[in-house]
């Protein structure tokens, strides 16, 4: 099968293209920055691009001799000319324009869990608002070109270089250990990186998947704070969480807001007052059992000195 993976040299992405290139299928991932998917140019059924994948003209041109389309780019935060709008929304009507054009067979593409319209951040509000546009063919313009589009809705995503554990390992170490957490009850159920990337290689292999929308959770639901803390634990940090009460939570996403790279947002805190956790077992669905944070986690968090714990 050809695949055209968008944002595929990011940390999803990448461990998503090594998967489907060494289960035999052809790669094509645009990229607008080579040196990001250096990792990549090893395999040999991979094709990198230099490309805007906002451009239709070059959206369809990128899925010319396409069997499928994977759409995995996100922003957590918007920044000049990147709005949450663009990012999500916009891009995901581009994607199904673009696939029908070009005759691409199947749309996969990656969303969040809680999307709803109704949710109380941006964030997640035009990640339902992207569901939506890949779903809004009328009846009318079916035809047997129309692309089926399959939806992943993953809890938060941890493994080699993600930016939940690896973020908190750093902030523990640059706060001495205590960390002013906002939303410290806040419930996840975190997955691997090569859960959500084996969910999503499967899904192309199985025609069932066509139309489905999946949920994606670890095996284990925690709150924040015992994910700060089993990452202390790992990387034998010092932990102290002092949890923030609302009020001050919303101060720090204002304050974080407008730093450089926005840490933390008032969006951010707005998420993280729902739950991330599963309504159904996408995994079972997809034959999939998710590895616990425990048995991945001492794989790529560095231990430094041993340290107490709060």
């Amino acid at each position: 099968m050809n695949v055209c993976v968008l944002g595929g040299s990011g940390f999803v992405g990448t461990e998503l293209v090594i998967r489907l290139a060494l289960a035999g299928h052809w790669v094509r991932v645009p990229t607008r920055n080579l040196t990001r998917a250096e990792r990549l140019r090893v395999l040999d059924t991979v094709e990198l691009r230099v490309a805007n994948v906002h451009e239709p003209r070059i959206l369809s041109q990128l899925f010319s001799a396409c069997d499928a389309v994977v759409n995995l780019v996100g922003i957590l935060n918007p920044r000049r000319g990147a709005s949450f709008d663009a990012v999500h929304t916009e891009l995901a009507a581009k994607v199904m324009a673009a696939a029908r054009t070009a005759g691409v067979r199947r749309v996969l593409h990656v969303s969040a869990l809680g999307a709803d319209p109704r949710a109380p951040s941006r964030y997640l509000r035009s990640k339902a608002a992207a569901e939506a546009r890949l779903r809004a063919a009328p009846r009318s313009e079916l035809s047997h070109a129309e692309p089926a589009v399959t939806i992943f809705r993953p809890s938060v995503i941890f493994g080699p270089g993600d930016s939940l554990t690896n973020r908190f390992a750093g902030l523990l170490r640059l706060t001495l250990g205590c960390l002013p957490l906002a939303r410290a009850r806040a419930r996840f159920a975190p997955i691997c990186v090569f859960d959500v990337a084996e969910a999503m290689v499967r899904a192309l292999g199985e025609r069932a998947s066509a139309g489905q929308t999946y949920e994606l959770c670890g095996p284990q639901v925690m709150t924040l704070a015992e994910i700060v803390r089993l990452t202390a634990r790992v990387a034998r940090l010092p932990c102290r969480i002092v949890p923030l009460p609302d009020p001050l939570a919303r101060l720090q996403g204002l304050a974080m807001g407008i730093l450089p790279g926005k840490p933390f947002s008032l969006d951010n805190f707005r998420s993280l007052t729902l739950d991330s956790v599963c309504r159904e077992d996408g995994c079972r669905r997809l034959g999939i059992t998710p590895r616990p944070m425990l048995a991945v986690l001492p794989t790529y968090l560095e231990p430094r000195r041993p340290a107490a714990f709060a």
